[in-house]
Formats: C-alpha cells, sequence, structure tokens
C-alpha cells in the first residue's frame, strides 16, 4: 500500500444515462473523461471507483416484473429481524441471502418501469470483482471498486451510502495492536474503511439527479494488488450479534421459546441470586390462573437461615424413616434417594411454594366435591410454580422441582409454624447452572394427544 494522502479528491463520472440488462459498465464507465477538482483528468493508481448497485443489478438482469414490492421482499428475505408498522405501511428490516440486514431487502421500485421492481446483484463481490478486472485491463491502472446500497443505522436517523460488494480494496483496517499518542494499545478498534468511502462518495453522487458513479483519489494505501476479501467480510456473523432481531420480534421469541427453555439444574455455581430476581419470579408466579378470583398463592424464600438447615433435616429425617418403612427396602437404595435431596442444602436458594386452602376454597357436603376443590387449587399452585421456574429461567437462572414437601406437610408446617391450611407444593433449589445443561429431547406433541374414540 501507498503512503497516506495528503487530501483527498472526489468527482463524479457524468454521462452514465439509462443502463439496461446487458451495458457493459466498464465502457460507461471509461468512455466520459474524467475531470477531478484540481484540473486533472482522467485515472491513476489508486483510484476508487464507486457504484451504486442499481446500475449494477440493471446490468445484470436484476429488474424483475413483481406484482407487488411487497412479495419481492418477501422473496428475498432470508430472516426477519424487524417490523414496523406506521401510516405509510410496513417496514421490514430483514437479512438478505447475502448476509445484509437491511430495509426491505434492497428491493427498490424507483426509477423502474411500473410493476417492476430492481434487486441486489446475486453476488456484489463477484460483480465488483469482474468489473475491476475490466477496468483495470481498460486503464492500465490499479484502481479498486466498491458498490453500495443505502442502508439505515440503528439508533440513528437518515441514511447513508455503505459498501456491499467491494474488490481491490481493503476493506477494513484493524487497529487491534496499534499503539495511540498516549502509548495505550488499541484492543477493539476496526474501521469500516470501505463504507467510509461509500458514505463519502454519495456525497457527490446523489440521490435523484446525481451519477451513480463516483471516483475517489486520495485513499491509495487502501487499494490492494489482487482483489481482497469483498465487501462480505464487513458483514458480522449472526453469533456474533448482539442484536439479531427488533424488540417486537425477541419478545415474540421470547414468548415462544420460554417454556422450553426451563430445565431442571443439579449443580449450581457460586453466582449469588438476587433478592430482586426471586421477587420478580414471585411476582410472574402470582399471575397464574386462580379458583373463585382467589389469591392462594404464598412462598418462603430460604438462604442461609438456621431454619433452613433444621426444615431440610427434618424432611430428611421422616424421608428415611418412610423408605424404612418401606417392604424389602434396601439400605444402598434408600442412600442413593436420600442423597438426591441434597440439591435443597447446595442450592444458594430455597423457594418453597403453598397453596392456602384457607383463602377462599370452597367446603362441600360430601367428599368427593371437596376433593375435587382442593384438587383446583393444586392445580393453580402447579400453575404459579411453572410460572417462577420459566421466569427464573428467561433471566439466566435455573431451578429444581423437588416435591418432598408434598410428602411431609406436617413437618413443613410445624417448623415454619404455618397454618395446617398451607399445602405444600414441593421445593423449589434456585441458582446459576454450573454446567450447561444437555440438549433436551425431542418429543412430539402427537404422543401426548388422546385419540378420541369413535
Amino acid at each position: 500500500m501507498s503512503a497516506p494522502p495528503a487530501g483527498l479528491q472526489i468527482t463524479t463520472v457524468l454521462g452514465i444515462g439509462p443502463v439496461t440488462s446487458g451495458a457493459d459498465l466498464c465502457a460507461l464507465i471509461t468512455a466520459t473523461k474524467i475531470h477531478w477538482p484540481d484540473g486533472s483528468t482522467g485515472f491513476r493508481d489508486g483510484d476508487i471507483v464507486v457504484v451504486t448497485s442499481k446500475i449494477v443489478a440493471k446490468a445484470e438482469g436484476r429488474v424483475v416484473v413483481a406484482q407487488s414490492r411487497d412479495e419481492a421482499i418477501t422473496r428475498e428475505t432470508v430472516r426477519v429481524v424487524a417490523t414496523k408498522s406506521t401510516p405509510r405501511g410496513t417496514t421490514r428490516i430483514v437479512q438478505t441471502q447475502h448476509g445484509l440486514v437491511m430495509a426491505a431487502a434492497g428491493v427498490d421500485a424507483s426509477n423502474v418501469e411500473a410493476g417492476h421492481v430492481v434487486l441486489l446483484p446475486v453476488d456484489p463481490d463477484a460483480s465488483a470483482r469482474e468489473l475491476l478486472a475490466q477496468l483495470r485491463t481498460t486503464t492500465g491502472q490499479a484502481l479498486g471498486v466498491i458498490i453500495t446500497d443505502t442502508m439505515g443505522r440503528p439508533w440513528r436517523l437518515g441514511v447513508t451510502d455503505v459498501a456491499i460488494g467491494a474488490a481491490g480494496i481493503l476493506v477494513l483496517d484493524d487497529h487491534t495492536g496499534r499503539v495511540d499518542g498516549f502509548g495505550r494499545t488499541l484492543e477493539m478498534t476496526m474501521i469500516a474503511i470501505a463504507d467510509e468511502i461509500a458514505a463519502a462518495a454519495d456525497l457527490v453522487k446523489g440521490k435523484i439527479d446525481g451519477s451513480p458513479i463516483a471516483v475517489v483519489r486520495g485513499l491509495g494505501q487502501f487499494v490492494t494488488a489482487d482483489s481482497g476479501p469483498g465487501a462480505s467480510a464487513v458483514v458480522r456473523p449472526l453469533d456474533e450479534d448482539l442484536f439479531p432481531l427488533g424488540t417486537a420480534e425477541a419478545i415474540q421469541q421470547g414468548r415462544a421459546t420460554a417454556a422450553k427453555n426451563r430445565r431442571t439444574l443439579r449443580q449450581f455455581s457460586d453466582v449469588a441470586v438476587d433478592d430482586d430476581l426471586i421477587a420478580r419470579a414471585i411476582a410472574a408466579a402470582i399471575t397464574a390462573p386462580a379458583p373463585h378470583h382467589t389469591t392462594p398463592w404464598r412462598f418462603l424464600a430460604l438462604r442461609d437461615e438456621p431454619i433452613r438447615a433444621k426444615l431440610l433435616d427434618a424432611m430428611r429425617e421422616r424421608w428415611i424413616a418412610d423408605l424404612q418403612a418401606t417392604p424389602n427396602a434396601h439400605p444402598d437404595s434408600i442412600n442413593k434417594r436420600i442423597e438426591r435431596g441434597n440439591i435443597l442444602y447446595d442450592a444458594p436458594v430455597v423457594v418453597l411454594g403453598f397453596i392456602d386452602l384457607g383463602a377462599g376454597a370452597h367446603q362441600y357436603p360430601d367428599a368427593a366435591r371437596n376433593v375435587a376443590e382442593r384438587d383446583m387449587f393444586m392445580v393453580s399452585g402447579g400453575a404459579a410454580m411453572q410460572n417462577l421456574m420459566i421466569t427464573l429461567a428467561a433471566e439466566g437462572a435455573g431451578s429444581a422441582w423437588i416435591s418432598s414437601t408434598m410428602f411431609c406437610a406436617d413437618v413443613v408446617t410445624d417448623i415454619l409454624q404455618l397454618p395446617a391450611t398451607y399445602q405444600p407444593l414441593g421445593a423449589l433449589a434456585v441458582g446459576y447452572a454450573a454446567t450447561l445443561p444437555t440438549p433436551r429431547d425431542d418429543r412430539s406433541s402427537g404422543a401426548f394427544m388422546i385419540p378420541l374414540v369413535d
């Protein structure tokens, strides 16, 4: 690369005129003598030719018949990133097959016959390489080529031109490892050179009556001998994108995947669980459906309070006694089952859930309806516990539901001095995963559907 320039000049290529399918862009660009602000003419080594993608697309026959622009956008879309409805219509931010994230997939209905739209070039980098080879052969100069299109920017008003295709130019200038004027080593600074050149060139090309082609002089240090990496090197990989979806789409995806993201954790890290997280999870829990418009849910969060160990020890003693009273119970089997309860000792937080049958449960003269009434309240409690676990998972925490409190309700209510109307719903071991859970097995909903009997 050459030394940095003393100045920067940008000029337009005049007289291009309408471009149709099969047009020779190289011939159009070199047919007119180029005049520079300093009075010089023609091309020099290091000049960069900046071409609007629309004329490249037209030359390549990318003008297609379309009953509506929306239909064409749908065909060109790989992934919808965001949508925005306004009185003027719906704007779609989408990802194209090129990897570009832009409004309307780059589909353009302006400056084209009615009933037609212009699509982006199939491979803008390949188009740039072909044009570069022709220009270098024709002019004998070491030029660079950038193909541009217009994009908006997140959190910024207005549009600007960016590079969607490039050849013979360094598209990114990585400053990582360089030392600034204060002796500090730069760690993350990367300049989008091709995009900056595209935007600068658009200032002289213009959007309405200007030329679709400009030439930039003074940045020869970025022109390469070979075709270079292409503008595709500027596209951020999806797995590195911190904002892969619009707000509405991210919320919808969260809703759709929330239940599946709840996983049972067996080992927890040392990361502390904030009280606010527990409070938010409980606030979500109490949105569960409830019988008779009641609010029967009750929760107790235990951390390192002495009563937690006292309760768990008492529950363990009851569990051992129950297992020992089971016919043919083997000591090894008993020990293995008891060890499963260790998670309640190890978890950063244990949340105990209850349904208070005294908070609105009806009493009936027959046992059958009283049992159904209790079951109805317990189902509401189960919904609340599920809400709680899903919310924890949505915020990056996890849980394990342990049913043991339901098998020794008298022990729990006695030690915690709770009313006898409190029915335990199990205990949640809450914390952050020490290791990622294994992938969930796929389950077909059809396997759980009860077939109708004729």
